[in-house]
């Protein structure tokens, strides 16, 4: 997937997985009670941050493709031809799945 955004810094792009409509009991939930989703894939990732101190490049530790969770409420909302995407630093990244 090609993407027309390039974040900086520490900072990710997610694209969130959706939200769960039906319950393992198989209720289904209305649009209106579906949680926000705390977890998605990244598509893009920028090139790290500069350490305070020296000054030399810290690497970023996901990268593209990588399923990850994050906080309920981390990130910022944007959309990107027509897609919902998240940009949060990597540091809003809670876990990432093998």
């Amino acid at each position: 997937m090609s993407l027309n955004i390039k974040p900086s810094a520490d900072r990710v792009v997610v694209q969130a997985a959706a939200a769960e409509t039906k319950t393992a009991s198989g209720i289904y939930i209305p649009e209106t009670a579906q949680e926000k989703p705390q977890k998605g894939t990244i598509v893009a990732v920028g090139p790290g941050k500069y350490a305070d101190v020296s000054g030399t490049l810290i690497p970023m530790t996901v990268k593209v493709g990588d399923e990850i969770l994050y906080g309920k409420y981390a990130g910022t909302e944007v959309t990107v031809d027509g897609k919902e995407y998240l940009i949060m630093r990597e540091s809003d990244i809670y876990a990432v799945f093998n």
